[in-house]
Parts: structure tokens; C-alpha cells; sequence
């Protein structure tokens, strides 16, 4: 089968965790040793989040005192891409898989005039109570918003049109090549009425991209996983429970709270909706093989729980 695999940032720097090297090559080794499997015998593309990584790097370009200016998202999501898929191919080649791998770093068109631009609302970076977060918003011009108990800086998130490595991709995957690709959503661009393409100020959800890139290669599998073993109801509360099915329709009769869950439910919606029979899945990265046949998470498809192999 044909999968692509949406990987959570938790798989790289869990909350409270020094973004130092070793520690995140360490979770990105796990990931790998659970991906493994699912490489060795499917077609495997691969989108990773780059949420910490991207705004530390923002952080330390806005801080040094060398440059006249900071660093573009742009261009640290495409140093994002190099770093994590550099570690990524690394890790899954020392986890046994020997077919080809490939990292790309990969632009992701989005229209100019989003209006995402006018209200930013993904996270990247750090997290820092409300005082140090307000204090670094004023020395940089940041948007905030709270992530819990904690705050964060807050970026422009468009949707994603068209990958620009699409035609390579694609070619790519005829030769069984285990695919990096769309890492951090992309580096964002947009392109004029000449077919320039320039860099833009924002960040691209990874969920969104990997649904698209699914939809593109006629995927049969969308899987997200994250660091909650399924989709839950009545979350947050005593009555939470797991939900090991969901159909297109009850997604449409449910709600669900805005933050990171809620970009991952819609990119599985938007999969199943234009897709031929695909379905997809959410859960625990250490339950990556189960989820693929319905053993484990949450299992999206348009209509019964019936898997099609």
C-alpha cells in the first residue's frame, strides 16, 4: 500500500525538553524504529512538524547581534527540512530499511492575499509564561496567543495550494523510494503573474500538506500520529473515551476544540472526502503498525469501520 505518514513534533522535543541535538535525535531514532516496519513493506511518504525547531531558530536569528535583520520563515522552515530530514533518513537506514531514501527539501505554494495573514494562529517555538511571552512580543513585534497554561509565539498558517517538488515526487515514488517530504508544511512561496516564486512570512500546517500530498499520490493511507492514542470524546473531562471509529458524517455532527488535535482531524476529513475508498487514521506514534489496519487510534472513513486492503 501507499502511505503517508503525517509524524508530530512530539517525536522530536516533547514539552519542558531542551531542544538540544541529542535529545531530539534520540526521539527521531524511536520514531524510526517504529516507522521501520511500515517502510520495509509499503511505499512510505514521510511529513514531519518542525514547530520547536523552526522558532528556536527564529529566537536565535532575531538575537544575534550580527545581523541587520532576521531570518525569514521561509528560509528557516527550509533549514528545518535539511536538519530533520537528514536525521530522519539517517535513523530509518540504521533501523534496517535499506530501501532508497530521500529527503527533499520541498516549497509549498499558498496564495498571497490568505486571509490566515491577517489573523496568525500557529504556534511555533517555545513556550514562556504570559510576562516573558508579552516582553519578547514587544522586542520583536510578535503575535501570542496562550497554548494552555503556557504562551506562544503565533504565525500566519495559509493553506497550501500545489507542492513545487510535486512532478519529482511522484517520480520518486515509482522507484519504491521512501520519501522526506513537506517537512514543517513546506517552505511557504507564492508565485506572481511571471511564475516567480518568492518566500513568504508565514508557516504551512504539515497535517494540511500531508493530506494533499495523500490526495496527489493517490494514497491509500493517511496516517497522523501524535502523543494521544486516539481521537477522544468529551475530552478533557471524566467522561473522556476513545473513538475507535468515525465516519465522514460524524465528523460533520461533531466539535472539536481548536488547537493541535483539530488540524489533524480536518487534514484526515479532507483526505477521506477526496479520496477513492482511502481512509485514515490518528493515534500514538508507538502504535503506527496497529493503526494501520484498525487495531489501534482513531480510524476516519466514509462510511463503515471496514478497512480496505
Amino acid at each position: 500500500m501507499r502511505l503517508v505518514i503525517a509524524l508530530g513534533g512530539n517525536a522530536l522535543l516533547q514539552r519542558g525538553e531542551k531542544p538540544d541535538a541529542p535529545i531530539q535525535l534520540g526521539h527521531v531514532q524511536a520514531a524510526a524504529r517504529a516507522l521501520a516496519p511500515l517502510a520495509r513493506d509499503h511505499e512510505l511518504i514521510i511529513c514531519h512538524g518542525d514547530g520547536p525547531q523552526v522558532g528556536m531558530l527564529a529566537a536565535e536569528s532575531e538575537d544575534d547581534a550580527a545581523l541587520s535583520g532576521s531570518y525569514p520563515l521561509d528560509v528557516l522552515v527550509a533549514e528545518t527540512q535539511g536538519m530533520i530530514g537528514y536525521w530522519i533518513a539517517q535513523s530509518l537506514r540504521n533501523a534496517g530499511v535499506t530501501k532508497p531514501i530521500l529527503s527533499i527539501v520541498t516549497q509549498t505554494i499558498i496564495n498571497k492575499d490568505d486571509p490566515a495573514f491577517a489573523k496568525p494562529t500557529k504556534f511555533v517555538g517555545a513556550n514562556y509564561d504570559r510576562a516573558r511571552a508579552e516582553q519578547l512580543a514587544d522586542e520583536h513585534g510578535w503575535a501570542i496567543a496562550a497554548d494552555g497554561p503556557r504562551w506562544r509565539r503565533v504565525v500566519a498558517s495559509p493553506q497550501p495550494q500545489r507542492l513545487v517538488e510535486q512532478p519529482s515526487i511522484d517520480h520518486l515514488l515509482l522507484g519504491d523510494t521512501v520519501l522526506i517530504c513537506g517537512g514543517g508544511g513546506g517552505a511557504p512561496v507564492y508565485e506572481d503573474e511571471r511564475g516567480q516564486l518568492s518566500g513568504a512570512q508565514a508557516v504551512v500546517d504539515k497535517d494540511y500538506v500531508a493530506a494533499l500530498l495523500a490526495v496527489t499520490v493517490h494514497a491509500d493511507r493517511l496516517i497522523v500520529l501524535t502523543d494521544v492514542p486516539a481521537v477522544m470524546s468529551n475530552f478533557g473531562t471524566p467522561q473522556a473515551a476513545p473513538l475507535s471509529h468515525l465516519t465522514l458524517d460524524e465528523l460533520a455532527a461533531m466539535e472539536f476544540p481548536a488547537g493541535s488535535m483539530a488540524p489533524k482531524i480536518e487534514a484526515c476529513r479532507r483526505f477521506v472526502a477526496a479520496s477513492t475508498g482511502g481512509s485514515a487514521a490518528i493515534g500514538s506514534l508507538d502504535d503506527a503498525a496497529a493503526l494501520l489496519d484498525g487495531r489501534a487510534g482513531t480510524t476516519i472513513s466514509r462510511t463503515n469501520g471496514t478497512l480496505d486492503h
